[in-house]
């Protein structure tokens, strides 16, 4: 369960507050930790271009699930290094387990020059490596998720050697869509400094950005099928109608279900089979899919509809649930979420209640999508059902409905390809 912020403190996080070095027991306990729950000797471990790196430098890394928290810090090993993170991690275990366990906060989308002057304070005083996970979030179907595309700037920027992680086997291990559960999956992981600081001074943003992004992608499901790994547990596609919520079939949104190892609709009533190697095999025609390929049919489908001017977006009632600080979250009540190809507004529905009234001047909350360039989703956020969280400099808004037209996937996309197509036209 998360933690209730029962004393309603709405002041905001000191973002401006200063990192400090990962405290040394802590860190001797997560290399423990992480040795352990990565599988010990049996992981593979490709180091290029590491030898002799010593200082400061910047790591980028992939983000599948919670098993990365585990990966890094494994490959960093006898390194400490400061992590950026996001509010809920200073709520969920405490600000100063999470502060001297080496973390930075940030909230989510949300520009902050507080953390990039951190970010620098890591690499300028604490001399440590500073670790980010470009794509912010927990992968949805096996495939890179979308990231900024100013990394290029920022490594130019922090002036120190570039080095990138690229994980397997954390998401298929954990998927996304059904985290509580583990399969069992080896893992792998390859550590690369791809700039060294005077190559990096010599390289363009441009194409410190591409090579960093070529470094990060990735195919799970490519990777399973080749590696030969088979997943044999009988509830393996247990969840995955949340980021395939449309059926290919008669193109209904929102009426895609799971149970073991099928994936149907309610509507037209097609099943498709999920083998032990990921594929899902259509039981009305024998026809193979791929789950990255459905995946990016439904983006396809949202960006032609932006681009038909006929995305309908949503307006539904909501659960809202405020992050301010470290304190935990503090519950305001109902409101509605809305919507569209301009962005989101938020409302609630009784500004007259404790601690709400704080809040006048925030509410309704008005997002568009040119200012995010993505929106936090969770498929079962600590068992309270699908949340989005909307950010502001001030504070994340925990946002959760059970209307069945509430599916976050496709407000996910929706807002990255409206905020795409709108830098296009800039």
């Amino acid at each position: 369960m998360s933690l209730i912020n029962s004393s309603n403190d709405m002041t905001p996080f000191d973002l401006r507050e200063r990192p400090v070095r990962q405290f040394l027991p802590i860190s001797m306990l997560l290399w423990t930790v992480s040795y352990i729950s990565t599988g010990g000797p049996k992981m593979k471990i490709r180091k290029i271009r590491m030898r002799g790196l010593k200082g400061p430098y910047l790591v980028m890394a992939t983000h599948q699930g919670p098993m990365d928290y585990y990966i890094v810090p494994r490959l960093l090993f006898p390194r400490r290094a400061n992590y950026v993170s996001d509010m809920e991690g200073f709520a969920n275990y405490g600000k100063w387990l999470y502060r001297h366990g080496g973390c930075i906060g940030k909230r989510r989308y949300t520009p902050s020059v507080e953390a990039l002057l951190n970010m620098k304070y890591v690499l300028e005083e604490l001399r440590e490596p500073l670790v980010i996970f470009p794509e912010s979030r927990h992968c949805d179907a096996g495939v890179t998720s979308q990231f900024p595309d100013n990394l290029g700037a920022l490594a130019k920027y922090l002036k120190v050697p570039v080095v990138t992680v690229t994980a397997h086997g954390g998401y298929l291990s954990n998927p996304f869509w059904d985290e509580s559960r583990t399969r069992k999956v080896p893992l792998s992981a390859t550590i690369e400094q791809i700039f060294t600081a005077e190559e990096l001074e010599n390289a363009s943003a441009n194409e410190v950005q591409s090579a960093i992004a070529a470094r990060l992608q990735y195919d799970e499901y490519d990777w399973q099928r080749k590696n030969k790994i088979r997943i044999s547990e009988p509830w393996r596609a247990e969840g995955l109608h949340l980021p395939l919520y449309q059926c290919p079939k008669c193109r209904t949104e929102g009426r895609m279900q799971s149970y073991r190892n099928g994936i149907f609709c309610e509507n037209c009533g097609v099943y498709w089979e999920m083998d032990e190697f990921g594929s899902l095999t259509d039981h009305s025609d024998s026809r193979t899919v791929r789950i990255p390929d459905w995946y990016r049919w439904e983006r396809r489908n949202v960006r032609r509809q932006l681009a038909a001017n006929k995305y309908q977006g949503i307006d539904v009632p909501v659960r809202v649930e405020a992050l301010p600080n470290e304190k935990g979250f503090v519950e305001l009540g109902n409101g509605r979420l809305r919507h569209d190809a301009e962005g989101y507004t938020l409302s609630l529905d009784d500004m007259e209640r404790a601690p709400v009234r704080a809040l006048r001047d925030v509410f309704p909350l008005r997002i568009p999508n040119s200012r995010l360039e993505s929106t936090q989703t969770e498929y079962n956020y600590h068992g309270k059902g699908k949340c989005i969280v909307l950010s502001t400099a001030n504070c994340c808004y925990y946002v959760y409905s059970d209307a069945p037209e509430f599916l976050v996937t496709k407000l996910e996309f929706a807002v990255e390809e409206s905020h795409k197509s709108r830098k296009c036209t800039e």
